[in-house]
């Protein structure tokens, strides 16, 4: 009874904020009448507000909404590029955020954006290391080899889900201290629809945190692997 219970708070604790985050944005995703425009179109225009006329919009069937730095897109899933919803609105103008924080050369930003490529190189490192450990093994038949292969693959995807954890303050001022104050200030959005926007905001700051925790998982899988090998 003990171990269950344990588990399903493991459980809550991984991919309870990914359900939450999911859930807020399926909550304000319905089209709205008094919404003038969808979240590509607002995208667009607020791109051109804050002088980012070199800063395409592009809906994207994978990936997830996002801001690409190195080609300098925002990228928007269908349903927030196609919609005039809150949820498009908020989601919209939280990638703005960052390409707000990108043209003001924020140092957040940019370290953000080097610690999430080296987490994806320590992933797929990771990766191989721990898929190569049973050939390791077999091949030296040394203990010491095969703690060293596992050390690299734990080691490497922890790592990267730190990174991801590190990187909440620049998800927060995206949400928070550069697309919440924007929308205000440029009555895009009914004093009565803040509170939801807030709350789809705060989903979007959480993105990163939720797919990191929900990485824990694996990283647990291995350690049961490796205590029963």
């Amino acid at each position: 009874m003990h171990i269950l219970l344990i588990l399903l708070l493991l459980l809550a604790l991984v991919f309870g904020p990914q359900w939450w985050a999911q859930y807020t944005f399926r909550r304000y995703a319905d089209t709205l009448p008094r919404i003038p425009g969808t979240g590509g179109e607002l995208a667009r225009h607020l791109l051109d507000r804050f002088g980012m006329q070199d800063v395409a919009v592009e809906k994207t069937q994978k990936g997830g909404d996002h801001y690409d730095p190195e080609h300098r897109v925002v990228r928007l899933g269908p349903d927030n590029y196609d919609r005039n919803s809150l949820t498009a609105v908020a989601v919209a103008a939280h990638e703005v955020g960052h390409a707000i924080q990108h043209q003001r050369n924020e140092p957040k930003l940019a370290l953000r954006h080097r610690l999430v490529k080296l987490a994806q190189t320590t992933q797929q490192l990771g990766a191989g290391a721990m898929f190569l450990l049973p050939v390791a093994m077999a091949v030296t038949r040394a203990p010491s080899t095969g703690l060293l292969m596992a050390a690299i693959g734990l080691g490497s995807m922890a790592s990267a889900t730190l990174v991801h954890l590190v990187t909440l303050p620049v998800e927060l001022d995206a949400s928070f201290g550069k697309a919440l104050p924007v929308l205000r200030a440029g009555n895009y959005i009914q004093p009565e629809d803040e509170t939801a926007v807030r709350r789809v905001l705060r989903a979007a700051a959480l993105t990163y945190v939720a797919s990191s925790l929900a990485s824990l998982l694996n990283l647990a899988r291995w350690l049961a692997f490796l205590r029963r090998a």
